[in-house]
């Protein structure tokens, strides 16, 4: 028996060209996962990873790094050191009684050294015209000088506290004088900055002031 009249040779239900087409049929359904990209997915990864940055991004500009003092959303934190105000009397006590300035002859008390060195208690000087003070500070003091009815021979120079001498700053010979004007009971007004520059660039470099120098200025 021929094998075409077997029975157990059955032809095929289907010929070789539909088989081929049936498999690529079956091919186009199943994704290609190792050639093929599907953009969906990577569109969202994209619009996520936005939102996560401006998130970020706002809650660091807007957070006030969450500080309890901070109310307003919009404001933006404070970045730096703040500005403190010091005190100007304060601040010059302190540089009154730095070692070897203020303190050293006219002493804590502003009686300064009977005979040697005048007091700032009630002198008539440390009261007077803002610039008369100005440019005693300043230039320094040299030659005799009354104060409070009592003579000083000036014997000893007052060093300046300008560019000469100590080359304190127009803020620390504002304060030291504001200072000395408002202590141990004397009446005088505050000194600004703004004062002690305009008599420095007005004065100019000089060497110490008299009495009768001080005296022409009102």
């Amino acid at each position: 028996m021929s094998a075409s009249n077997d029975p157990r040779f059955d032809p095929a239900a289907q010929s070789d060209d539909a088989l081929l087409a049936a498999h690529e049929k079956l091919l186009e359904t199943q994704p290609d996962n190792g050639a093929r990209y599907k953009l969906q997915p990577l569109v969202l990864l994209f619009v996520f990873s936005g939102l996560i940055l401006f998130a970020a991004t706002y809650l660091n500009r807007y957070s006030g790094h969450y500080a309890p003092t901070v109310f307003n959303e919009n404001s933006l934190a404070a970045t730096g050191e703040v500005e403190v105000k010091v005190d100007p009397v304060a601040m010059g006590k302190r540089l009154f009684n730095t070692p070897g300035a203020c303190v050293q002859c006219h002493q804590a008390t502003g009686l300064g050294i009977p005979g040697t060195y005048p007091p700032l208690a009630g002198s008539e000087w440390a009261q007077g015209p803002a610039d008369r003070v100005i440019h005693i500070l300043l230039y320094g003091l040299q030659g005799q000088i009354t104060v409070e009815g009592k003579s000083f021979s000036g014997a000893v120079v007052m060093p300046s506290f300008g560019a000469a001498g100590f080359n304190w700053s127009d803020d620390k010979i504002a304060d030291v004088l504001t200072y000395v004007r408002q202590e141990w009971g004397n009446k005088g007004g505050a000194i600004t900055a703004d004062q002690v520059a305009a008599v420095r660039a007005k004065a100019g470099t000089r060497a110490a002031m008299t009495a009768p120098e001080l005296e022409a200025i009102k």
